[in-house]
Formats: C-alpha cells, sequence, structure tokens
C-alpha cells in the first residue's frame, strides 16, 4: 500500500510544529523561573548597603532589564573563582557585577553586549608626606633604633670614663658634684662626637687624651652610620614613589586581586606581584607600606580610594589594558538576545549617565 504525498507533508508538519512547541516551552521555561544570579562586592557596581540590599552600577542595570522581561530573580554572593565555575558549569543562571569580558572566559561562558569600558589602574601612596612618613617609619625600625642606642651608650660609657679621669686634675671644667660633671663630660662628648668642637671643655689628662682620641673615631662612625641610614631612606622613598606607568612595575614590590585579570596581566608579563583576597585588603597593604603599587580595575579602585583613603592614597592618571565589562551567562543561554537587545536600549538612555554619575562622578 503506497502512502499518499499529503500524508507525508502532514507528517513533516507536524514534526515541525511539535519542534517549535517545544522551543516555545522551553523558552518560556527559561524566562519564567527563577533565575540565580551570582554576584560579588565590587563597588560601585555591585555591593551592599546598609540595608543588605545589592546596589550598584551593574545591579541596577540588570535590574531594569529584568524587570522589562518580566525575570524572576534571587542573587547569590560568591567569591570570583565560584562566580565563574558556577557559570562554567550551569550552576548560576547569571552573574552580575563588575565582570571583565577576555578571551578564556568567552571559551567557558558567554557574555551580553559591554555596558561600560574603563582599564586597569594603578593605586600609590600620595607623593605628599610620603617621604617623610617613610623616614619617620625608619626612626622606629629596629635597626635605626640599636644604632641611636649603641650611640647614647657609647656616649654615656665615655662620658663616665672621661670624668673619671678627669674629675680631680681638671676641677675647673670636669670638677664640682657627681652630677655637674658627668654633665660637664657628657655635654664634651656630644661636641667632640657631633665635630662642632666648641673648646669649652679639654681633657687634660693622658688617660682622658687617650680615650678623647678613641671617642672621636667612634663618634666619625656613629655619625656616618646615622647620615648614612638617613640618606638611604630618603633615597629608597624616592625610587619607591617613582611610579609612573606599567612600565615601572617590574622594580617595585606590587600587589594585585586573585583571579582577576589584572592577575593575568601580571603573569603574562612575568612582573612579581603578591596576591591578596580582596580590594579592600590590597590597599590596606599599600597604606601600610607593605607594597609600593596596587594593580586592580581602575573605577573600582577609585571609588574605595574616595571613600576611605582620601589624601593617603591616589591613583595614576593612565589607564592601562582596556577592560569591558558584561553580564555573563552560561552558554547558549535563551535570554542572551533579549537581554542585549534591553541593555543597548538602556545605556544609550539619559538615565545611565545619570547612574553613572551618582556613583562615579564626573
Amino acid at each position: 500500500m503506497k502512502i499518499k504525498p499529503t500524508i507525508y507533508l502532514l507528517v513533516i508538519f507536524l514534526l515541525l510544529f511539535n519542534n517549535i512547541l517545544k522551543a516555545q516551552n522551553t523558552q518560556t521555561t527559561d524566562t519564567e523561573k527563577i533565575l540565580l544570579v551570582g554576584t560579588k562586592e565590587a563597588p560601585p557596581f555591585s555591593f551592599k548597603n546598609n540595608n543588605n540590599e545589592w546596589k550598584g552600577i551593574a545591579i541596577e542595570l540588570w535590574e531594569n532589564i529584568a524587570s522589562e522581561m518580566n525575570l524572576k530573580y534571587t542573587y547569590t554572593e560568591l567569591p570570583l573563582k565560584e562566580l565563574l565555575d558556577g557559570l562554567t558549569y550551569n550552576k548560576l543562571d547569571a552573574t552580575v557585577s563588575a565582570l571583565t569580558l577576555t578571551t578564556e572566559r568567552e571559551k567557558l561562558f558567554d557574555f551580553t553586549h559591554p555596558f561600560y569600558n574603563t582599564g586597569l589602574g594603578i593605586a600609590v601612596q600620595s607623593e605628599k608626606g610620603s617621604v617623610w612618613k617613610a623616614v619617620l617609619k625608619e626612626f622606629i625600625s629596629t635597626e635605626f633604633l640599636e644604632i641611636v642606642g649603641a650611640l647614647l651608650g657609647g656616649l654615656i660609657i665615655i662620658s663616665i670614663i672621661i670624668w673619671l679621669f678627669e674629675r680631680n686634675k681638671n676641677r675647673a671644667e670636669f670638677g664640682g658634684t657627681t652630677k655637674e660633671g658627668i654633665s660637664s663630660a657628657i655635654w664634651w662628648s656630644v661636641v667632640t662626637m657631633t665635630a662642632v668642637g666648641y673648646g669649652d671643655k679639654v681633657p687634660k689628662t693622658l688617660g682622658g687624651r687617650f680615650f678623647s682620641i678613641i671617642w672621636m673615631f667612634i663618634g666619625i662612625i656613629l655619625i656616618s652610620t646615622f647620615i648614612a641610614t638617613i640618606t638611604s631612606v630618603l633615597t629608597v622613598s624616592q625610587l619607591e614613589f617613582s611610579i609612573k606607568g606599567p612600565e615601572d612595575l617590574n622594580s617595585n614590590r606590587i600587589g594585585t586581586i586573585k583571579y582577576t585579570t589584572s592577575e593575568i596581566y601580571m603573569q603574562s608579563n612575568r612582573i612579581v606581584y603578591i596576591a591578596y583576597e580582596s580590594v579592600e585588603e590590597g590597599l590596606e597593604a599599600l597604606n601600610n607600606g607593605k607594597i609600593n603599587a596596587l594593580v586592580y580595575d581602575a573605577p573600582l579602585l577609585q571609588y574605595i580610594i574616595n571613600k576611605e583613603y582620601k589624601g593617603e592614597i591616589e591613583m595614576i592618571p593612565n589607564t592601562f589594558l582596556r577592560q569591558d565589562y558584561g553580564i555573563a551567562l552560561p552558554q547558549g543561554s535563551l535570554i542572551r538576545e533579549p537581554i542585549n537587545r534591553l541593555l543597548l536600549k538602556n545605556i544609550h538612555e539619559e538615565q545611565w549617565q545619570d547612574l553613572l554619575y551618582k556613583y562615579l562622578g564626573k
């Protein structure tokens, strides 16, 4: 029995219609389910306010788009590495934060169109007062205190020795009570050590003159060491605060943030660095002098510096290595295209500029 061509056409039509229904059902399911959206603290793009609500440039953009698409979602806060893994293994439906588009990440999951363009920035201690801050820090260091202790100890010992030799045979200059005699000897030791040599007090005994010669040589060594230490600190301070751009990173102690594009930059350029868990931890290390510069996304650095380290830490004016932020989605996400259309619509509206001004200023 032969099947008529019309039956063939009917079967093909039913199959096609069934596939269309399946695709529509899949898309409906994907947009109607409660999406799990990953994020992290990355002010001013994503952060919790005093009411424990998520706010920021990326968060408010996402919420505008989600509202227009009637998407239901809930936020989950995760470290950066877990955000990336969550997208790679389809444990998250989206990630909304200051997430940079890179070739490596694009191989693992998808991005929307970029919504913000920036670059890496370099934060350094403010040059105003930085040199004297370094000198003060050196003044209270163990090595410097040892030098001062040796200087004072030697001065007191030699003063007592001179007084013992001179107290009876040179009463005019080192006589009087024990307190007066030792005070005179200390005065003589100080002016001799500093090579001022007023000449108002001069040892006259053989023993006194012998130890005077010894003290003169010791004084030269101690004063030279003191001057060399201060000079060294000033020189190092000038070097430490002479970072003008990425070309100076190799010759300084540099910090960055783990699992970020700035860390990838360090590795690819063979720059020795210290990796910190968060930008706050990195800035604290910079402020305490543990590193000379912190490299990370410029707007994130600038935002925290303006809030917590104004006058202490500053940004080098120019950025480098362009960064494009986008909303990240699992590969093949059905909501990518509608999000892209609404994202482009949002960032070309006046409200977007108002939002950027609200968090970033000019």
